[in-house]
């Protein structure tokens, strides 16, 4: 699906997820904190090619399986045994298959479809400055991490670099449809810059140091979502941003694989950086030939690539700028108390939206959340469809007719809709929603040219696939905000980012009024109906 899609992944596809400040505020330098990210990201990739990194297992009793003790007693199971042990305990293995294209590996455009590239032998980091590429390596011929005050020269050299930005900046080239960014890119290889694509190509990952910090949280997600086009190589499988005040992110391109993978590596990195940092505020860089060792790389372009690069940027900046983005923290009640209640806290925000868009639109919609299938091998997503007819129920029941119904009847449709989001969410986790066996059949249809059942041609189908609220739910201590585009010019992207608050960064393609929803949803969650379900507890934020 992704690499035959034609369209920019620049909105349509790549998402964000942006890291929590240092807790040791001096160590928000932009030079400390890119050092330490590096080698906490390189630190990562030795560790899982060397098989050790430790497995990734949902828990569904982590008070008995999520233990050292537990983990220490399972290395002593043979490998054929293993899984039986931790299904005692309800602890289910996940699919990591994923993992070895986080590192030297980027999606390389190709007519009619794109090509993943790996090149795990490579040990050059790639550094994004101003629009500039350089490179230098940052494992030596063993496989060893250089050392990091020579990595903090390499950057400290960068970052003094004086150079304008380039007048044809290359990497808008990543952000045009595909087809076209494969026609110009087989021109760049053409015009003698193959050796320099595929240091670009082969690089560890993207290191993107950006000139300015970061002004608030809208300000953020805009800039690690797309920015402004110079500063970022889409392609690249992930691109690790750095602002000038030391505001990081992870920005990466989907076809490789999806966020759990990436939300494992981010919270590793967040963890080693913080805890186990390679250079202090003090820290002073080695005397190193940085010169030397640093290559900045220089692309030929002729005029053709010149005004692919022009018309490049004309369409990202004509796109970015339909784009608004908002965003809700929410500090009233929290996923624990929820839970309490017997309520799914993501059950409670999805009613919510439905809430919302019934609300200011006057009807509910199809909506899209997405849930991991890593319990199986080479597992990707299915859908959860959190539109249903109990939550129809509930947010007419809300915000329709509230007076007609007591207080207990209102939380009884909550604890309806709850039940059948958390069965909803367990069939789609074990491959039972439907969405991608529909896909399937429609692909090998059209692969094999067998005319489309009449099914696929129903209004009704392509109402349901026509996802104007697209949704996705990520917990962790180390995510600060994180956000996607709407997947259709009339929707919302919604990240839903839970810790003891609720945070939903919504993005709107094409939608005037998109801060206007926010306003709703946030009306929706602050409304008083809901101080009748049960008593309201202000966690601090």
């Amino acid at each position: 699906m992704y690499l035959t899609a034609r369209d920019s992944i620049v909105l349509n596809f790549n998402p964000f997820m942006a890291f929590n400040p240092d807790p040791k505020s001096e160590y928000n330098d932009q030079l400390t904190r890119a050092t330490n990210m590096t080698v906490s990201a390189i630190r990562f990739l030795r560790t899982l090619r060397a098989g050790l990194l430790e497995p990734e297992v949902f828990h569904l009793n982590p008070a008995k399986s999520d233990t050292d003790t537990f983990k220490k007693l399972i290395r002593f199971v043979p490998s054929s045994l293993s899984w039986y042990g931790a299904y005692l305990v309800n602890a289910y293995p996940l699919d990591m298959s994923q993992y070895f294209r986080l590192f030297n590996s980027t999606r390389l455009p190709r007519p009619g479809r794109d090509e993943l590239f790996t090149d795990d032998k490579a040990r050059h980091l790639l550094v994004l400055r101003k629009g500039h590429f350089y490179v230098f390596d940052v494992l030596d011929e063993d496989g060893n991490i250089v050392n990091a005050s020579e990595i903090q020269a390499h950057l400290k050299y960068i970052l003094s670099d004086n150079s304008p930005a380039p007048e044809f900046p290359l990497a808008y080239l990543g952000s045009e449809n595909r087809d076209v960014w494969a026609e110009l890119r087989q021109k760049l290889v053409s015009d003698g810059n193959e050796e320099n694509l595929r240091k670009v190509d082969s690089a560890v990952f993207c290191l993107c140091l950006d000139d300015f910090p970061i002004k608030d949280l809208v300000h953020l997600s805009h800039n690690m979502l797309h920015g402004d086009g110079t500063n970022r190589w889409f392609d690249k499988s992930f691109n690790l941003i750095i602002a000038k005040d030391g505001t990081a992110a992870v920005h990466f391109e989907h076809a490789w694989g999806d966020g759990v993978a990436v939300l494992r590596f981010f919270n590793e990195v967040f963890k080693d950086s913080t805890q186990a940092p390679a250079v202090t505020p003090q820290s002073q860089p080695v005397r190193a030939d940085s010169s030397v060792a640093v290559q900045k790389l220089s692309f030929k372009l002729n005029d053709a690539l010149k005004a692919g690069i022009s018309a490049a940027k004309e369409k990202f900046d004509a796109t970015t700028k339909t784009l608004t983005i908002d965003l809700i923290r929410f500090q009233r009640g929290g996923k624990e108390f929820l839970k309490k209640q017997k309520l799914s806290p993501d059950s409670v925000a999805q009613l919510a939206f439905q809430m919302a868009f019934l609300r200011q639109y006057g009807q509910t919609v199809a909506t899209y959340e997405s849930c991991s299938t890593a319990a199986f091998k080479h597992g990707r997503t299915e859908t959860i469809r959190p539109a249903s007819i109990f939550t129809k129920r509930c947010s007419e029941a809300f915000v329709r007719e509230p007076s007609k119904h007591s207080a207990k009847e209102l939380q009884q449709m909550m604890a309806e809709c709850s039940k059948y989001h958390g069965q909803l969410t367990k069939e789609a986790a074990m491959g039972q929603g439907f969405d991608r066996h529909l896909f399937a059949l429609r692909y090998l249809a059209a692969a094999k040219g067998i005319v489309l059942p009449e099914l696929y041609l129903d209004p009704a189908y392509g109402q349901i696939n026509h996802n104007i609220l697209s949704t996705s739910t990520l917990n962790s201590p180390a995510v600060n905000i994180g956000g996607f585009a709407p997947v259709v010019p009339d929707g919302f992207g919604i990240g839903l980012f839970t810790l003891s608050y609720t945070g939903q960064p919504l993005s709107t393609l094409n939608i005037s009024d998109g801060p206007h929803f926010a306003f709703i949803l946030n009306g929706i969650l602050q409304t008083p109906h809901v101080d009748i379900l049960y008593e309201v507890k202000v966690v601090p934020f």
